[in-house]
């Protein structure tokens, strides 16, 4: 796509094959411009940073340039300096009032004119867009920030015609593009707009985050094919990348976390406005100075929190993504994501906010598949076309939280870039290289992988291909024949995540590429050819499987919790013991995940205990005794250092919602309508009754048990759960074969465990 590559220092820049290396050094020597007495003099800064001096010489000398660097690696100042030192205006197209405004705020504080940047939009009256053109007329604004559709008013398109334009900046350019995270189709008509202005115009367009296949839609776009490119590494070696399961106590495990981080400044993004409001409660009533941010907060409100959170007055924000654009806040340390975003473009940029002073900076991303399952549901709506790359976008997410490779690598390779994964900057900076899966030989499933690929004449994407390796029959499978081949299913032997991991191991090594134009269809390199003529030994990890049931994870900051082995014994034991006193199953009393929150948290008070994962006030008093001076006496014997904190308070908000249930259950409403007042589906009720029982509350659902099994059935199913060495539903599915629904034998199990247990 691009031409010849030539390096300045650590960057990579590309040339059109119409500059030569000799013409862009001609350039960059700047001789009609003293770059470096201008700078101080405008910005107060003594040297450039990266690519900056060398992107600005290329645009004061006219040409159309293409600046590819990440967050917080000083985009803007590429195009604020060459227009305060050229003749006339610059236009600086921004898809945010916000963002504009902070740069015109920032513009006019170097200033001794306020006219030297201006903001154009509808929100003007007519007083002041006549004044903004009365300071572009007189040669006072140098920099004009626009918003795409302003620039559609013909009013304002012919008054720019009649003025000195010297050059347009188009910034965050990705949203030019429909594979761009943040795709706005207003800016697909820029090129037009510019032509009627002055098609001679040069252009410069910006963004921190984009793949090959953005990139190339940027330029094409643009109309500037021969722009000079620079492209700054997207490694950010502070940062350390993590991805721990979503639990339902995914609120505690933030909490833990930011208390473990006190004082330090951190993000923390939620999906949905309600979300935010209710972590950032959790947070403050947990003594964390926090604030939430989001766009249903009035404007004054708003700024406040983000203000606050500027001048340190409070610690954390709790946010949308509406936070953060522009922001440049250096000494930021965490950024936690509570909820996946909808695509690797997003979460690199959001990461991005961390550490950008080169110090610690920890990205920890909590990952539940029902969160994915969402996202594909708000995107049914939408035209096909859309959902297609909304899917990809998705998926490619996906397979980031999933993955057991170097985090670091694969995000890199998703940006077009390699990375050397042993002694590569910040080579160990993220969960996976910390504590890395063991590898396996996979030579046999490469060749079958492959040749599967090859043998369906290479027009299958990623999933297609791995139904076919895993023999799941679908549609399009069915319609084209596939099934009756002799191939389906030859991999049959493996789990879909064994070959949804090697798969995406393949595209990332080079065996295999992706094309984007037709949504992801799979195909041989060179390189994978390579290997079907001669196969040879290769090492992959497979996946990480995150299960819901998963116990609460350790978020302590990089790393899998080291269960306390003796310890766990001796709390089984404990808890067989109480069980046969109890006439109950061992699950009964406490649940596996109870029992391994326990071992990280150490519990010593019937207060503590009630915090535990699964553990309530009922469960703690009725069973909780002998276990807690079990755990003390051992932290004593063992001198363990015991975690602080570890009592995690709550808003109440919980508590409202379990009387409810419980006040309209005892009136033995039925729990479809329960749940529809709240406006729960089934399985999430079904998960807060679970919630509410397995903390050891009773719930008197006979009525609706009695509704589901006849007598014999209900019998049957409480002989299984007494006798069963645990709770699993699937494992109960499996040994009724089916008879039963999985959700139909959760609320049984609810009843069993109230009657039992509690």
């Amino acid at each position: 796509m691009f031409g010849e590559r030539i390096k300045f220092g650590n960057y990579d820049v590309y040339l059109d094959d119409k500059c030569t290396k000799s013409a862009l050094q001609v350039n960059m020597s700047s001789k009609d411009y003293n770059l470096a007495s201008s700078l101080k003099h405008f910005f107060g800064f003594s040297n450039f940073r990266g690519l900056q001096e060398e992107v600005i010489s290329t645009l004061l000398s006219g040409k159309d340039t293409f600046v590819i660097m990440p967050t917080g690696g000083g985009k803007s100042l590429c195009y604020q300096l060459p227009a305060l030192l050229l003749e006339g205006t610059a236009i600086v197209v921004s898809p945010l009032i916000a963002l504009m405004k902070n740069q015109v705020d920032a513009i006019r504080g170097i200033s001794k004119q306020d006219g030297v940047a201006h903001v154009l939009n509808s929100s003007l009256t007519r007083n002041q867009v006549q004044l903004v053109k009365d300071d572009i007329s007189n040669g006072v604004t140098k920099l004009l920030y626009v918003a795409p559709e302003s620039l559609t008013k013909q009013d304002y398109v012919d008054f720019l015609r009649s003025v000195t334009i010297s050059f347009m900046a188009v910034d965050e350019a990705h949203c030019i593009s429909e594979w761009g995270h943040d795709f706005r189709p207003e800016y697909r008509n820029l090129r037009g707009i510019l032509d009627r202005i002055d098609e001679k115009i040069p252009v410069i367009g910006l963004t921190a985050t984009a793949t090959p296949k953005v990139q190339e839609d940027i330029l094409k776009n643009l109309g500037i094919t021969n722009a000079v490119t620079f492209k700054a590494s997207f490694n950010r070696p502070n940062l350390f990348y993590e991805v721990l399961p979503k639990t339902d106590q995914v609120d505690r495990d933030i909490t833990s976390f930011v208390k473990k981080n006190e004082g330090k400044s951190g993000i923390v993004y939620c999906l949905s406005r309600k979300r935010v409001e209710e972590l950032a409660q959790v947070l403050q009533v947990n003594g964390i100075k926090a604030v939430p941010y989001h766009a249903g907060l009035d404007t004054k409100q708003r700024v406040k929190n983000q203000d606050m959170f500027l001048m340190e007055d409070v610690d954390v924000v709790v946010a949308t993504i509406a936070f953060g654009m522009g922001i440049d806040k250096p000494d930021v340390r965490f950024v936690i994501h509570h909820d996946i975003p909808k695509s690797i473009e997003s979460y690199y940029q959001e990461t991005g906010r961390a550490g950008r002073d080169g110090g610690e900076g920890h990205c920890l991303a909590f990952y539940a598949y029902k969160d994915i399952e969402k996202l594909e549901k708000f995107m049914s709506g939408k035209p096909i076309a859309e959902q297609e790359i909304g899917y990809a976008l998705l998926h490619e997410m996906v397979a980031y939280a999933e993955t057991s490779m170097s985090r670091r690598k694969f995000i890199l390779h998703y940006f077009g870039e390699e990375f050397d994964e042993n002694n590569g900057l910040g080579a160990d900076m993220d969960d996976n290289s910390r504590n890395p899966k063991p590898k396996k030989e996979a030579q046999k499933q490469v060749e079958q992988l492959l040749t599967i690929i090859n043998d369906t004449a290479q027009q299958y994407r990623f999933k297609e291909i791995v139904n076919i390796l895993s023999g799941i029959k679908n549609a399009l499978l069915i319609t084209r024949q596939v099934v009756d081949q002799d191939f389906f299913g030859v991999g049959s032997d493996h789990t879909p995540s064994y070959w949804r991991a090697l798969l995406r191991q393949l595209l990332v090594v080079g065996l295999l590429k992706k094309e984007i134009e037709s949504y992801g269809v799979i195909k041989l390199t060179s390189k994978g050819e390579d290997f079907l003529q001669s196969p040879h030994s290769f090492f992959m990890t497979e996946n990480h499987e995150y299960d819901q049931a998963q116990s609460s994870p350790s978020s302590n900051g990089g790393g899998t919790a080291v269960f306390d082995k003796k310890l766990h014994g001796l709390l089984m034991k404990e808890r067989k013991r109480v069980a046969e006193q109890s006439g109950v199953p061992p699950y009964a009393v406490f649940q596996e995940a109870s029992i391994e929150d326990m071992l990280l948290k150490y519990p010593t008070s019937i207060e503590e205990l009630k915090n535990i994962h699964g553990v309530g006030e009922g469960k703690a008093v009725k069973f909780g005794s002998s276990f807690v001076k079990l755990i003390d006496k051992y932290c004593e014997d063992n001198e363990v250092v015991r975690p602080q904190d570890i009592i995690i308070k709550s808003t109440g908000a919980n508590s409202t919602l379990k009387l409810y249930i419980i006040q309209n259950i005892d009136r033995k409403l039925p729990l479809e309508d329960i749940a529809n007042a709240k406006g729960m589906d089934r399985t999430t009720f079904i998960n807060e009754l679970e919630t509410i029982v397995f903390s050891g509350t009773k719930l008197d659902i006979g009525y609706e048990v009695d509704a589901l099994f006849d007598e014999d059935q209900q019998d049957e199913l409480k002989e299984y759960f007494m006798e069963a060495e645990n709770d699993d539903i699937q494992e109960a599915f499996e040994e009724f074969d089916g008879e039963f629904e999985e959700d139909d034998l959760r609320i049984f199990r609810i009843k069993f465990i109230s009657e039992v247990a509690n």
